[in-house]
């Protein structure tokens, strides 16, 4: 094995995205570049720009990758870990930096034995004494005793069936989730065409579909396990430590993902989301549109907003409302007749025993948490933009990114939020008139403080307009490759005037 150098933009800001901020083109390269601790496959989230221009900025810093390393596979890992570093394939199509050290073998082919090796206890306390600092060198691998060539073939072959299953293993579940390049349908999505459940698919629910992922991943993982511990077993006996280690793995250390209820079902809702905006269809599997043309004929099953916004609104006041759309997306996969205990289950499951319908509970995550679990997920650099006017909730829609064009905030405004204040002005007469002819002073003290919630928020929307419309006017044109961040900040701080004369600065997005 030697080393493969590394690549070093010497700007990360300028140079690196994550590959879902950018438009497809050759000009960006899938980037291994540190990330979570994950053995055997995974954390390819970032792209680096390999353009001719960036990679000159790169060799006249002296930071540029030897070309023969360029689409070539190997092992790389975390070159510092504040816990056991976690060794896993260099795909071909990635660059690697100099925080992914990155070793190969003489055919730049995957050693499954060095792999299996790296990931086994026997790796990890070899390279506390080698090495008993948080990082781990490419020298420190290097110096490991490899004793492949004293392996027998049989071993060697059990080896290399172990570590390719593992690899696979943990393929699935990266791929099984929207962080992934290949990601292409969210998992509960394909036990509705799988043929061999013990219940009939057509009336599947997504209660019984979760409860068939549950099973799946429950069985992935302990293979997992079992592979590493085998793993184990096998190289404290070719290094004579039986005396010395146990081949137990902690369930902490298996990096793939059980199933999890609230995360799952949080981003079924995210997949939904996806289709709202026909970033994924119900037609075909895997990302349809993240930049280019918009292509209707695509997306027959359950048709995209078409103008790329979607409110969420405190109640459906406008008939593409998220929560309508949402209903009308579990309607559509799971059937009309099971409608009710879906809804009711993903309600349970995003809020459990909280009070409200489970309507009124969907809505309140839209509302309330969905942009949060958006952000984290993205990892702070969102796809799907929140417009939202402000704490008195009186204007949220979310608009695509990669569908974003310079009429989206006025049409923002003039379909959306000024419908939205004469609906207001309209509830605010409608609830005064209830008032006047009730007697009872309870519901009068109700209606009254339903009405300082709308006045409250008509307020809300007449300085959120102010807002808007300046953004509007600007018509701003985005460049993707700029990332989210740079894009991002273009509609935010616009000054406000107040009544008395001086201004504010607000947000037309919600932060991030």
């Amino acid at each position: 094995m030697f080393s493969g150098g590394r690549n070093k933009t010497h700007n990360n800001e300028r140079f690196v995205r994550f590959w879902w901020e950018v438009a497809v083109n050759s000009k960006w390269r899938v980037y291994s570049n540190g990330g979570q601790f994950r053995k055997w496959y995974g954390n390819d989230m970032e792209v680096v720009d390999w353009s001719a221009s960036a990679k000159s900025f790169y060799a006249k810093c002296g930071g540029l990758l030897n070309e023969k390393f360029v689409d070539k596979e190997g092992l790389t890992w975390n070159a510092i870990a504040s816990g056991n570093p976690s060794f896993r394939i260099k795909p071909m199509h990635s660059i690697h930096s100099s925080v992914s050290p990155t070793v190969f073998n003489h055919n730049y082919q995957c050693n499954f034995f060095l792999l299996g090796f790296l990931n086994s206890v026997v790796s990890i306390e070899l390279s506390k004494i080698i090495n008993p600092t948080l990082h781990t060198l490419v020298s420190d691998v290097l110096d490991l005793p490899d004793l492949s060539e004293k392996t027998d073939k049989t071993t060697l072959e059990c080896i290399s069936a172990l570590s390719t299953q593992c690899i696979a293993l943990t393929h699935t579940d990266w791929d099984n989730f929207e962080a992934s390049r290949d990601f292409k349908v969210f998992p509960l999505m394909t036990y509705k065409t799988v043929t061999n459940l013990k219940y009939e698919t057509n009336n599947a629910t997504v209660e019984q579909t979760f409860k068939s992922w549950e099973i799946d991943t429950d069985k992935q993982f302990a293979q997992l396990k079992a592979n590493e511990e085998e793993l184990n077993r096998i190289f404290i006996d070719i290094y004579g430590l039986q005396d010395e280690l146990t081949p137990k793995v902690e369930d902490k250390d298996v990096t793939i993902r059980k199933a999890d209820l609230g995360r799952d079902i949080r981003s079924f809702v995210s997949y939904a989301v996806g289709c709202m905006f026909g970033r994924y269809s119900l037609d075909e599997s895997g990302l349809i549109l993240a930049g280019g043309t918009f292509d209707e004929a695509r997306y027959t099953i359950y048709p995209p907003a078409k103008d790329n916004i979607i409110p969420i609104g405190t109640a459906d006041y406008f008939n593409n409302d998220i929560v309508l759309r949402f209903v009308e997306f579990v309607s559509k996969v799971y059937g009309e007749a099971t409608l009710s205990e879906n809804l009711d289950f993903i309600a349970n499951a995003i809020y459990p025993n909280a009070s409200g319908t489970a309507r009124e509970r969907i809505r309140r995550y839209f509302h309330n948490d969905f942009y949060k679990d958006h952000v984290k997920i993205y990892l702070k650099r969102p796809i799907y933009w929140l417009m939202n006017s402000g704490k008195k909730d009186g204007f949220k829609a979310l608009f695509y990114l990669h569908r974003y064009d310079k009429y989206t905030m006025a049409r923002a405004r003039t379909e959306y939020l000024h419908p939205l204040q004469r609906k207001y002005d309209a509830e605010v007469k409608r609830m005064e008139l209830l008032a006047a002819e009730t007697e009872n002073s309870r519901d009068k003290a109700s209606i009254r403080k339903v009405v300082g919630i709308l006045r409250n928020q008509i307020d809300e929307c007449r300085i959120y307009d102010q807002v808007l419309a300046h953004i509007a006017h600007q018509q701003i044109i985005l460049d993707l490759d700029d990332g989210v961040k740079v894009n991002y900040a273009k509609f935010q701080g616009v000054e406000v005037a107040k009544d008395d004369g001086t201004a504010d600065k607000m947000d037309l997005l919600g932060r991030i």
